[in-house]
């Protein structure tokens, strides 16, 4: 059964069109998702299908109900889960959920209550704050608030952005469980591979639907045309910048210890270059995944070099610029860091991966010298945090943006550039202003700056001055992939330069980006090694989420004993 209809859609935003002339539908017992970059049109399209917001043009339908609809018969069979989350953080659990059913006259109200609780897995965590729980009880607290009246449509924006892949794992069971109450789902998403497992994809950019339909279809178009390039490679960040050049290329990305590319449509695969990038090197084709799709249709192509990286100094050759000996963070007589030991050298890109809760940013914050650790030391070029010239060698990129929000994109880069005692001052804003395109946002205050361009300005203000080390708190969350791949083009060749990148994300085809991964788990790091090291502990055709899920459930197991 159809679920929702759309013909002729467009919305304006004084003379911009965020959403021009869209045609499209959905069915009941399917997970519809929308896909698309910053600015695409993904969360006027979801609050247009709540009743939020009207349009100009066109005609919507849903449940066969002419929108916008306000009245509260339509109201009660639609479930919709915001991307902020919509809970108070004030309240527990039970008390979030008890508000959402007074609100929705819910029948039965407790055992309805009760069934959600065993659904997501919060019953043992129903007293706690919703501000305390962890990303992915927060979410997982938000979609149970969502259906608690059993709605006939349901919608989310980007439920999963910032949520750990287990978590994630955890929201599509409980999701793809609705369905078989013939509930239609429409999922935002920024998660590519997320979009891979809906039954049908909104592909959206500027306001235009450039695809509808099955995913795999997709995919398919691009068969012959992604390829894997291996072998022993001179220097793999050096022969993926190389490789990048190639007029043939769209897009191509480090995979562990190879290269997964992607040339142009209507373009041959350039073989001279293999024997340019390392010994032994050979190229086969391999099966497209969504997120190579979703480049394919952009037709964006992915750029060899960092102007960023081009205006740094090349750093010597360092082993050991950090390293950290058993260390340790207790609040209270709760552990929430145990005894954690690695080194990063220079030009190393290290990441710190866990499920949410598990450690990993109260071991950021101490590497940053944010929370002072209980035992244990931190040695950064060297030194001690508390040294002053260790401190300006170091960049830093927080999470919830290390940002003034109430002062002008231009005031922020004023302010950390004299912050660092960065020489010349105007000299480098105006470079950071050319290479990460702001003119158009300078006077415009950080708060109402679109996320992409926000994250630009973190990073930009985070390398205002000469770092060697740069931490990264989960830089590219909820950013699309255009963006994504700009940010690791930076981060890449800021490597080839010989700067230390520490960088902590949820996004697994990230953590094969790095030279070397640390997964903490319960306060403890509970494995290390290399994208591949790690994978093969799972086995062949194994990816990194794969190895994620599978060592973190094996730690369950063995201590369970």
């Amino acid at each position: 059964m159809t679920a929702i209809s759309a013909l002729n859609i467009t919305k304006y935003f004084k003379n911009y069109a965020a959403l021009n002339n869209i045609s499209f539908s959905a069915k009941s017992g399917e997970i519809t998702g929308i896909v698309g970059p910053d600015g695409a049109g993904k969360t006027t399209l979801m609050r247009l299908l709540t009743g939020l917001m009207d349009f100009d043009k066109g005609e919507l339908r849903v449940l066969n109900r002419k929108m916008p609809d306000k009245s509260s018969s339509f109201l009660e069979q639609i479930g919709y889960m915001p991307q902020k989350f919509g809970l108070y953080e004030d309240l527990s659990v039970i008390e979030n959920l008890n508000l959402h059913a007074s609100l929705q006259g819910v029948e039965n109200a407790h055992a309805r209550i009760n069934k959600l609780l065993e659904f997501t897995k919060l019953r043992q965590f129903k007293t706690r704050r919703a501000a305390n729980l962890s990303g992915g009880m927060k979410q997982k607290l938000a979609l149970a608030c969502a259906i608690i009246k059993k709605p006939k449509v349901l919608l989310l924006d980007e439920p999963s952005t910032g949520v750990d892949p287990i978590s994630r794992q955890d929201l599509w069971e409980m999701v793809n469980s609705l369905l078989k109450n013939d509930i239609a789902v429409i999922w935002s998403t920024s998660y590519l591979n997320e979009a891979q497992m809906c039954d049908n994809v909104i592909l959206l950019n500027d306001g235009n639907i450039l695809y509808h339909g099955c995913p795999k279809e997709l995919m398919d178009s691009l068969r012959g045309r992604v390829f894997k390039i291996e072998g022993s490679f001179f220097n793999k960040r050096e022969a993926l910048s190389s490789i990048l050049e190639c007029e043939e290329m769209l897009d191509a990305a480090l995979v562990g210890s190879y290269i997964k590319v992607m040339i142009k449509d209507e373009s041959t695969f350039p073989k001279e270059i293999l024997k340019t990038i390392g010994k032994n090197v050979k190229v086969s084709k391999v099966e497209p995944s969504f997120e190579d799709a979703f480049l394919g249709i952009l037709g964006v192509k992915t750029k060899a070099h960092s102007i960023l990286a081009n205006v740094m100094q090349q750093l010597p050759e360092r082993e050991n610029l950090i390293t950290v000996h058993n260390l340790s963070k207790k609040f209270g007589n709760f552990s929430a860091v145990k005894n954690i030991n690695f080194t990063v050298n220079s030009g190393e890109i290290f990441g710190l991966l866990g499920p949410n809760g598990a450690g990993k940013s109260t071991t950021f914050k101490m590497l940053c010298g944010l929370l002072t650790p209980t035992s244990g030391s931190i040695k950064v070029l060297d030194g001690s945090l508390k040294e002053r010239h260790v401190r300006q060698n170091i960049g830093y990129m927080a999470q919830k943006f290390s940002l003034y929000g109430d002062l002008s994109l231009k005031d922020n880069l004023d302010f950390f550039a004299r912050l660092y005692e960065v020489g010349d001052t105007q000299k480098k804003i105006d470079m950071m202003i050319d290479i990460f395109d702001f003119k158009k946002y300078l006077n415009m205050s950080a708060n109402k700056l679109p996320l992409g361009i926000k994250q630009r300005l973190s990073l930009a203000c985070a390398l205002m001055h000469k770092s060697q080390v740069l931490f990264l708190d989960e830089p590219t969350s909820g950013v699309d992939i255009i963006t994504r791949k700009e940010f690791w083009t930076h981060i890449n060749n800021i490597a080839k330069k010989g700067v230390s990148v520490m960088i902590t994300t949820h996004f697994m085809d990230e953590a094969e980006y790095c030279d070397k991964i640390m997964l903490v788990y319960k306060g403890k790091a509970i494995a290390v090694g290399t994208p591949d090291e790690l994978k093969a502990r799972v086995g062949a055709d194994a990816s990194m989420e794969d190895a994620f899920i599978h060592l973190v459930k094996m730690y369950d197991e063995e201590h369970k004993r």
